[in-house]
This record gives C-alpha cells, sequence and structure tokens, in this order.
C-alpha cells in the first residue's frame, strides 16, 4: 500500500521499521558512536537505529541533536530514512543536512507498523510504501 506524506528532506530509502510511540531526543537517546538507543527509558533501549527506517512522532531536545544525526551519518550508523507524524526542526536540520530521507503528515496508525517490517520512503514522490499486513491488529 501506498501512503501519501509531506516531503522533509528529500531522496528514497528503505529498509527494516523500528518503530517508537515515544519522541526520539537524538542527543541523550542516542550514541552518535553506535547508533544504539541508549536511554533505559526510552521504549528503543538498547535497539539499534543503523539502517532502519525509523518511525516515531517526532524529536525532542537539544539542537546539537542535528549535529548527532550527522555524526550519524558520517560513521554510517544512521537509519536509512525517518517518518514522523509531524517533524520539528531538530529532526529536520539533521536529515537535511546528513541527506537522510524523511517525510511527515502520515496518519498515526503509521506507529502501529510491525518491527521489522520492509519500508520504503520515496520523499521525491511523497509516499512512503508498505506492505499488506504490515500494521499490527
Amino acid at each position: 500500500m501506498e501512503i501519501k506524506c509531506h516531503r522533509v528532506s528529500g531522496g528514497c530509502a528503505a529498509g527494516p521499521a523500528l518503530v517508537s510511540r515515544e519522541r526520539i531526543s537524538f542527543l541523550g537517546n542516542v550514541n552518535p558512536e553506535t547508533g544504539a538507543v541508549v536511554d533505559p527509558s526510552h521504549e528503543l533501549y538498547g535497539r539499534s537505529i543503523v539502517g532502519a527506517v525509523l518511525i516515531f512522532p517526532g524529536g525532542k531536545g537539544s539542537t546539537v541533536g542535528s549535529y548527532v544525526i550527522y555524526q550519524l551519518k558520517k560513521r554510517g550508523l544512521a537509519p536509512a530514512a525517518m517518518i514522523n507524524l509531524k517533524s520539528e526542526p531538530i529532526v529536520a536540520v539533521g536529515a537535511i543536512i546528513s541527506d537522510i530521507p524523511l517525510v511527515d503528515r502520515v496518519p498515526e496508525w503509521i506507529l502501529d507498523v510491525k518491527d521489522g517490517t520492509w519500508v520504503v520512503v520515496d520523499a521525491k514522490r511523497e509516499v512512503v510504501v508498505l506492505p499488506d499486513g504490515s500494521v499490527k491488529a
């Protein structure tokens, strides 16, 4: 199925879904040297964002988070793409300077996509492509 979305940062990428219902602060929640979520209070604690299509409501926290996203990209540890319900400037700037596809304005049920589902983010066409049966019942 194709879902219409809004392009924040261009490009096209695909990968396994990694879904969080919690906002992410790239400064504090994610280790820029490993790509792992290191905040024990975050639902993705211990999980790696490397190569994933990271689906989360949006970012939070310090503007340094944009630079953390850039560091992740330079080290080959960034997500393949990101999907937000509503992007805010920290994640948007990080994605743009890092050339990571980022889209938003998707339906809230996107947060019910099963982890590991293969997701295509085509920001150029402003669509997210999901296989049938990829949403939790």
